[in-house]
């Protein structure tokens, strides 16, 4: 069955948000716990949701954390982001040729859609699933589902394309077809041990793969 809806997680794949996290995570460690975690170790909290990486770290003082995480993330949000090459116009292309779609992501909606707005994408997406939107985040089936329940789609035509092992999980157990992005910052190694149905190497890719 060919693709006719796909989904995309928005930090890492459609937008380049990596050294703004980066950054707020450096100077969120550095203010409550300093000299404990380097630029590398940070990689690694990069895509789960918020709460979860922050209880590993000081479960007491998380809540406390992660507010000082969004202050700086928000103040500095506008200088930092950006969309990868080719994103903008592959996402308009397949909006022309009449594919539904849509962002499901671990970010809370207000601040993902800043990044869309920030980006030139507001107007491409007809639903947007973040963290507001579930109780299970990814790697959970629940939030791609929950995309394809609000576009009345079918999971045996849905593509969910990400840049993180929870992106392509989260697809597998919602039994859509998926695709890992060769600009991961974690290495597209890190995507390929998981088989995705496709790795993309620059977005424009897809619209090979659906024939636009």
């Amino acid at each position: 069955m060919s693709i006719r809806t796909i989904l995309f997680d928005l930090d890492g794949t459609l937008i380049d948000t990596n050294e703004l996290i980066i950054a707020s995570f450096t100077h969120t460690f550095d203010k409550h716990i300093p000299g404990k975690y380097n630029r590398e170790q940070i990689l690694n909290f990069i895509g789960p949701p918020l709460v979860d990486s922050f209880i590993k770290v000081d479960p007491v003082n998380a809540d406390e954390m992660i507010q000082t995480y969004r202050d700086h993330n928000l103040s500095n949000h506008d200088d930092f982001v950006v969309a990868y090459p080719t994103v903008v116009e592959t996402m308009k292309k397949l909006k022309v040729a009449g594919y539904q779609l849509g962002i499901v992501t671990t970010k809370v909606n207000s601040t993902a859609k800043r990044g869309l707005t920030v980006t030139g994408m507001d107007d491409v997406f007809e639903v947007l699933i973040g963290l507001n939107d579930v109780e299970n985040a990814k790697p959970h089936p629940e939030p791609i589902l929950k995309a394809i329940s609000a576009l009345n789609a079918n999971p045996a035509t849905t593509l969910m394309v990400g840049d993180n092992y929870h992106d392509i999980e989260a697809g597998k157990n919602a039994g859509v077809k998926t695709a890992g992005v060769a600009w991961t910052i974690k290495g597209r190694e890190s995507l390929e041990k998981l088989e995705p149905d496709y790795m993309l190497e620059e977005m424009s890719d897809l619209l090979k793969i659906v024939g636009v």
